[in-house]
């Protein structure tokens, strides 16, 4: 299993950190998303990491991706 970390705008609060969990969560391959709205850092943990659907679902959260850390 391996571990990525994304920087991602716009989480304020614990609303926001759900959703992008949430949101990530529902990718294949993926076990498990932590979300820091504090720092903006999202550690995403899996088999295989796709960063496009990432970004994809990241952003279609409302958020902002910018990349890995």
């Amino acid at each position: 299993m391996t571990s990525k970390i994304y920087l991602v705008e716009g989480m304020t609060c614990n609303h926001c950190k759900a959703r992008v969990e949430k949101s990530i969560q529902t990718i294949a391959g993926v076990e498990n998303v932590t979300a820091d709205p504090a720092s903006g850092q999202v550690k995403v943990s899996g088999d295989e990491i796709d960063q496009k659907r990432v970004k994809e679902m990241v952003e279609e959260a409302g958020y902002f991706f910018k990349g890995e850390v």
